[in-house]
C-alpha cells in the first residue's frame, strides 16, 4: 500500500507492506507530473513494516528510476531495518541524487533535510 502527497517538488511517499503494479499505477504518473512541474523532484520515501515490492513492481521502479535519474536531486529513505539501511546504500552508486538513509525515529531530521 502506498500513500502519496507533495510540497511543490518534495515527494512524500509512505509505503506499507509490498508494493505492487497497482501502487505504481499511482506513483509513476505522480512522479511524472511533478518532474513535468518542477523539473528536479526530492523524494522521502519512509517504509513502514515495509516487505519490498511484488517483481512486477520492482521492475517498474527500476525502469522509472533509470529513465529519470537526472530528475532526481534527493532521496530520503526512512526505515527501521537493516536490509532498508542496506538497499540505500545499493542505490547510491546508480543515483544521481544524494541519497540518505534515516532511522525511523529519525523522519522530523529526514523531511528538513529533504527540503534543505
Amino acid at each position: 500500500m502506498i500513500q502519496l502527497s507533495a510540497e511543490e517538488n518534495v515527494v512524500y511517499t509512505i509505503a506499507e507492506e509490498k508494493l505492487t503494479d497497482e501502487d505504481y499505477n499511482k506513483i509513476i504518473p505522480f512522479l511524472q507530473e511533478k518532474i513535468r512541474s518542477f523539473g528536479k523532484i526530492r523524494w522521502y520515501f519512509e517504509m513502514q513494516d515495509f516487505e519490498g515490492w511484488s517483481l512486477s513492481a520492482m521492475w517498474r521502479d527500476a525502469k522509472f528510476d533509470f529513465e529519470y535519474n537526472e530528475n532526481m536531486e534527493k532521496i530520503a529513505m526512512v526505515g527501521a531495518d537493516e536490509w532498508e539501511k542496506g538497499l540505500t546504500q545499493l542505490m547510491k552508486p546508480f543515483a544521481k541524487a544524494e541519497v540518505r538513509f534515516f532511522e525511523i525515529n529519525e523522519k522530523q531530521t529526514a523531511k528538513t533535510w529533504i527540503k534543505e
